[in-house]
């Protein structure tokens, strides 16, 4: 079977190949800056989540890019929600958690048990 996080790890590999011949500092911040600007959340979840599991198969540029990445978006996969947490952070009130680890910490799926 063909696991989502192959593709996107392949996907991040290429950036990362294009970025490469500027020099690591520029293309740690291309492919991040990239992978923010053009990958839809679904998929920034996904490549977080392979994060999350060790980020097997990515090569050290793009590694260090969605390290960096899912740093500066708070774990988050949209803008918005980076954005709301880096503002609860400025204020000093608890910062939401993605949903990911929301469910993680519910023991569960995220889903309402059937009665």
């Amino acid at each position: 079977m063909h696991a989502p996080s192959n593709t996107l790890v392949r996907m991040a590999n290429d950036i990362g190949n294009f970025f490469r011949a500027q020099g690591e500092e520029k293309a740690i911040a291309g492919i991040a800056d990239h992978v923010r600007k053009f990958w839809e959340p679904r998929m920034k979840k996904q490549i977080f989540a392979h994060l999350d599991e060790g980020g097997a198969g990515l090569n050290p540029l793009p590694l260090k890019a969605l390290e960096k990445l899912k740093a500066d978006m708070h774990g988050f996969s949209t803008m918005a929600e980076a954005k709301a947490a880096a503002e609860a952070i400025a204020l000093g009130d608890p910062v939401p958690q993605p949903a990911q680890q929301a469910k993680a910490k519910a023991g569960g799926n995220g889903k309402r048990a059937r009665r």
